[in-house]
């Protein structure tokens, strides 16, 4: 369910990469100061973006500085550090030890289960730092792991209760001026996202006998294009609530990410699907 928010790198200037990657390695070596060097394999683009939005948006007071990581090893790399990148770091634990509760869930998967046992301590933290954002994550993710196991579930009510989830993620002060602006943008993205997950994974699914949402209208003959329609109105959604926000900082960079980004794995797997329809036509 990580991934899809990223920037299209090779149309930012030098100088929005160099602050993309900043604000990468800053969620990432924040991940490492809370969970230890294994955090920061958790590490995500979505996330990132966050760390940025709220950056532009509450301007706060931000470190400059440099590092080595595993990853880059010999010359020391920029990052920063603020306010805003620790949060979108916490926020990052809290959606992975919930993505490994799935994982272990639905497959039993052993990474999911150490990654529980990895993460336990580190969720009583985030449940006392943000009581609402944990109880909101957890109640919506609950509701929707039980609407999966409906007879007929909703499609509606899933990409829903994905919606409120990154919804209340977005808003790290529901008493600030702009909390339900961002909690709108989140809940866009969220949509976005389950939806995009879903299209994805559906032939995978198929061959493993799993749930997917779509599969109530992969018949449609119209299918693609469906798929696509419900995209583009997700984020749209998330576009418009982005749009009110008084952005200044990173505004190009976040466009960047909102309008282009957002679809670079879908444009990579159409093209794919594209090509092996040819290859049996």
């Amino acid at each position: 369910m990580f991934g899809y928010i990223a920037p299209v790198l090779n149309a930012l200037s030098e100088e929005q990469q160099q602050t993309y990657r900043a604000a990468y390695c800053g969620v990432c070596h924040a991940l490492s100061r809370k969970t230890g060097a294994a955090g920061r394999i958790t590490l995500s683009n979505d996330m990132t973006f966050l760390a940025l939005l709220l950056t532009s948006l509450y301007e706060p007071e931000e470190e400059a500085c440099r590092g080595r990581c595993a990853v880059h090893p010999l010359a020391p790399r920029p990052f920063v550090r603020s306010a805003m990148v620790d949060y979108a770091a916490d926020m990052n634990l809290l959606l992975t030890y919930y993505k490994c509760q799935d994982q272990w869930a639905d497959d039993h998967a052993l990474a999911g289960r150490a990654g529980l046992r990895w993460l336990k301590p580190t969720l009583s933290r985030l449940e006392a730092a943000w009581p609402r954002q944990s109880r909101v994550v957890a109640e919506s993710l609950a509701a929707l792991w039980a609407e999966e196991k409906q007879p007929h579930p909703s499609p509606d009510r899933l990409c829903n209760l994905s919606g409120e989830m990154l919804g209340e993620v977005f808003v790290p002060d529901e008493k600030d001026l702009w909390a339900a602006e961002l909690r709108e943008l989140g809940r866009g993205l969220g949509r976005f996202v389950f939806w995009m997950d879903a299209w994805e994974d559906y032939d995978a699914d198929r061959k493993r006998h799993r749930f997917n949402p779509l599969t109530g209208f992969h018949d449609r003959e119209d299918y693609e294009a469906f798929c696509l329609d419900t995209l583009e109105m997700f984020i749209g959604e998330a576009a418009a609530h982005f749009e009110v926000l008084p952005l200044e900082k990173h505004l190009a960079l976040l466009r960047n990410v909102l309008y282009s980004g957002a679809w670079q794995r879908y444009t990579l797997l159409n093209e794919k699907k594209e090509r092996g329809k040819s290859r049996h036509e």
